[in-house]
């Protein structure tokens, strides 16, 4: 006859089998969904990017040993409808807007950069339409200048789901911009005197 710890043993086993098998059905069949919906091409508006450059010495704005080195940020519109990433699955959806620009003393290397991010916790706030919204972050890189640089604006997207591994894509469509010389950004920032 089996004893005690054998019978639990075994029915715990069973247990945590099923609950493994109706885990990977959620997931499947949640990702499944998103597929269904066309998720993962869902047309977006980044637009009206207008960076600015300065120059900082803090080391928390990537300077060393207080040599300086350049900073950008920016404003922009976008206008996006993400309810499609949305189902009885989804938890959480981060949302990032990343620039992708080719290094200026070796041209084969790509970097990636986040400007903004935002986390949408329901479907009723996925429709987003922001005008002149103003970075979160302050970018700089491992070279001392940006200006000059052509960065290639994406949304990207990660579904934090209740079930299952985190489901990664971006969305349809991306603009392409060119860092202004320190200069033309500086002219920019200057209000206009009025003469008297």
């Amino acid at each position: 006859m089996f004893s005690l710890l054998q019978r639990f043993q075994t029915v715990s086993n069973q247990a945590v089998t099923y609950l493994c098998l109706i885990a990977a059905f959620i997931a499947l069949s949640s990702w499944l969904q998103l597929v269904q919906n066309d998720a993962f091409s869902i047309p977006v508006s980044v637009s009206n990017i207008r960076p600015t450059l300065n120059v900082r010495t803090s080391r928390y704005y990537g300077s060393q040993n207080g040599k300086p080195k350049q900073n950008s940020k920016l404003a922009f519109d976008l206008d996006a409808d993400l309810g499609r990433l949305f189902n009885w699955n989804t938890k959480q959806v981060f949302l990032y807007l990343t620039a992708e620009y080719n290094g200026s003393e070796r041209p084969e290397t790509k970097s990636e950069v986040t400007y903004w991010d935002k986390i949408i916790t329901s479907k009723a706030d996925a429709h987003l339409s922001l005008h002149d919204t103003k970075s979160k972050y302050s970018v700089w890189d491992l070279e001392d200048k940006l200006e000059g640089r052509e960065l290639t604006f994406k949304l990207k997207w990660n579904i934090q789901p209740w079930v299952g591994p985190l489901i990664y894509g971006e969305t349809a469509g991306n603009e392409t911009i060119i860092l202004p010389n320190m200069k033309q950004s500086q002219k920019k920032k200057k209000p206009k005197q009025s003469s008297t």
